[in-house]
């Protein structure tokens, strides 16, 4: 989280992606020529907001690459919650950065153990058919303390996910008899739903000592049952004996492979592998700390595709670290909600102009 020893490294880490895509996307060059911009008018970190943003439902309709998809190491999927799908890939410098930004920062909020865990995740059960972000991610958060055992609230039957809720009741309730720690993982909409049921149902666990729940992926198609974190977060301690203190969440994007990891006091800072500029949903210009807008997130990890600065359907407000009180200096992040496609279509930097083809009918297709 040191952004200022790191400003000068990712400013130059942006400029040269900006310029690699340019050369290599032709797609992407046409937009960025009829925005008027240009890899070289970047001549300091100030210049990054200047940067031409795409929105992700851009990528949901469009799929460009810098790298052609064969020589590309992965391919992942956003969740497709609004009826189409972006697709990513990673090319293998970005799968190792990748690597080595979850173990910083997942270590950094004491998330690694050599500790065997059980696993009870609140999401996908893996299947080849399944190469969604959010299932990856999940699976592979599973690996943060050794896994003695995973079990799904989404299995995979006839080729569909079936909600197998009382599954996962079943088994909390056996493994709080047990002395192995139990990481709960995935959704948080599905989360709330079970410790909902269970509280209702009378049932209060202790889980071993070490237990821990880690909610990602959003709220998806629940926004509208979506509830206050502290709500959740008292669930969790009266239904399974989880404290506060042992819950933590992530935030990213299939578009944007960041990984925001809140901190003690369960905030999103920034870290040195990205920059978060919030936009006025009108003129798209940069706002201040404190202002609500459209959240920009921008990151030069990734080769494959030109996702260099894209713009979320999310509406959120960054503030200064020291506000925090937790002792991470960078900003931290705070989101209010989505905009909606709606939203996304009018404000986020000509997407609509971007999206009736008006940079040349040769890239849409």
């Amino acid at each position: 989280y040191d952004r200022q020893g790191a400003e000068q490294m990712f400013f130059s880490a942006v400029r040269e992606n900006c310029a690699y895509h340019y050369r290599h996307c032709r797609e992407y060059r046409k937009i960025l020529k009829r925005s008027g911009f240009r890899p070289g008018q970047l001549e300091s970190s100030r210049d990054i907001g200047r940067i031409p943003v795409l929105p992700t439902l851009f990528f949901k309709h469009h799929a460009i690459y810098s790298i052609a998809p064969e020589c590309t190491w992965l391919k992942t999927t956003s969740s497709g919650t609004s009826g189409t799908a972006s697709q990513v890939n990673f090319d293998g410098g970005a799968l190792l950065c990748g690597l080595g930004m979850v173990a910083c920062t997942v270590s950094k909020r004491g998330l690694l153990s050599l500790r065997p865990a059980r696993y009870v995740i609140f999401g996908y059960e893996p299947h080849r058919d399944n190469r969604t972000a959010v299932a990856r991610s999940t699976f592979g958060a599973t690996f943060f303390a050794p896994p003695l055992s995973r079990d799904y609230a989404l299995t995979y039957r006839q080729g569909q996910y079936i909600p197998n809720l009382e599954h996962v009741m079943d088994r909390l309730c056996r493994y709080s008899h047990g002395a192995v720690p139990v990481r709960i993982l995935g959704f948080p909409s599905y989360a709330y739903f079970v410790l909902k049921q269970m509280e209702e149902r009378g049932i209060h666990l202790t889980l071993p000592g070490g237990s821990k729940m880690i909610l990602s992926g959003g709220w998806k198609q629940f926004e509208g049952q979506k509830v206050n974190k502290e709500v959740l977060y008292g669930l969790a301690r009266r239904v399974l004996g989880i404290e506060d203190k042992d819950v933590a969440e992530f935030f990213s994007a299939a578009e944007h492979p960041v990984l925001y990891c809140d901190c003690r006091n369960h905030h999103f800072h920034v870290p040195v592998y990205s920059q978060v500029i919030i936009r006025d949903i009108k003129t798209m210009e940069p706002l201040g700390y404190g202002r609500p807008g459209l959240v920009n997130l921008i990151t030069p990890m990734i080769k494959a595709v030109p996702v260099l600065s894209v713009m979320t359907d999310d509406v959120g407000v960054l503030h200064e670290g020291r506000e925090c009180g937790c002792g991470i200096d960078a900003p931290y992040l705070e989101l209010l909600g989505r905009a909606g496609v709606s939203g996304i279509k009018t404000c986020a930097a000509g997407a609509q102009d971007i999206l009736n083809g008006t940079y040349g009918k040769e890239a849409a297709r």
